[in-house]
């Protein structure tokens, strides 16, 4: 199973640009999605779920074309938008078999998956609680696991993780890891560690188009001798942001850990090259596509 994506538009009534001939071959795997706000990671996840229709370009699925057939696709989705809404007086047992009825889901074997899924994202001591007493992590826990309740082969998650804690982020990473020989999965996260940890390919938009999509190594090369660090003072710290990208900074005593992107024409005085990570050739890539 695989999504190709030829030249995929979609441009809002008040003349915004959402995506503009986006092209993507997407494979079974984990592809993860990153991008600034406004690149257009939300759209495309919505045309890909059929929930929006596209102003231009194709939308496959293997040979089928889900735009002119939404069907083709429904019925093998798992789906996480961004803003999950839930009914605040339903368990979660009540919401999850609500949510299965939705999809056509059902038969003797409904409560022993939804008590899988239920474990799977640690909610089972909860699960006879209303939903409105849930804390917001406990929210986006019971939205994963309505996402896998009819055993896609498409998932779809836009920022999955926010709310959750480093635990239940290791969990969800696990969970969504043992589907990936068989499904289609798509991760969007500002949390760049999350798809570094587990993602097969990386596709980094901007701007309503697509940079690159890579293996995370490959990605990761294309920064390779353009990141140092150095150490700075206070005083100095803002006068070097004017003239390099810093990345990241850290205090170590009475000093600041500063990494930031350059060439090796132009390097700060005392700095070293480092080894470039995932984020590093996100901000990167991006700053040189702006």
């Amino acid at each position: 199973m695989a999504l190709s994506i030829t030249n995929l538009s979609k441009q809002y009534s008040n003349q915004k640009t959402a995506l503009s001939n986006f092209s993507i071959q997407i494979n079974k795997g984990i592809l993860g999605l990153l991008g600034p706000n406004g690149a257009g990671k939300s759209t495309l996840m919505k045309l890909i779920a059929t929930i929006s229709k596209p102003t231009g370009g194709s939308l496959l699925l293997d040979d089928t074309d889900i735009v002119q057939h939404p069907d083709a696709i429904r019925k093998v989705l798992g789906y996480l938008p961004q803003d999950f809404g839930v009914y605040p007086n339903l368990n979660a047992y009540e919401f999850l078999e609500y949510i299965a009825a939705m999809k056509g889901v059902g038969g003797p074997g409904l409560r022993k998956r939804i008590d899988i899924l239920l474990e799977g994202v640690n909610l089972t001591a909860d699960a006879k609680r209303p939903i409105g007493t849930y804390s917001g992590g406990m929210k986006q826990r019971i939205g994963i696991a309505q996402a896998l309740l009819n055993d896609p082969k498409v998932l779809i998650f836009d920022e999955p993780t926010v709310g959750l804690d480093p635990e239940e982020r290791m969990r969800f990473r696990q969970l969504i890891a043992d589907l990936a020989q068989d499904c289609v999965i798509i991760l969007s996260s500002h949390i760049v560690s999350d798809i570094e940890t587990i993602a097969d390919e990386v596709a980094i938009m901007q701007g309503g188009k697509l940079i690159t999509k890579d293996y995370q190594q490959d990605i990761i090369n294309q920064a390779d001798g353009r990141i140092f660090e150095t150490f700075l003072d206070n005083a100095a710290l803002t006068q070097f942001k004017s003239r390099y990208k810093v990345i990241d900074t850290a205090r170590q005593h009475d000093r600041i850990k500063t990494r930031y992107i350059s060439t090796a024409a132009d390097v700060a005085a005392s700095s070293a090259l480092v080894k470039a990570t995932l984020e590093d050739a996100y901000l990167f890539l991006t700053q040189n596509n702006a």
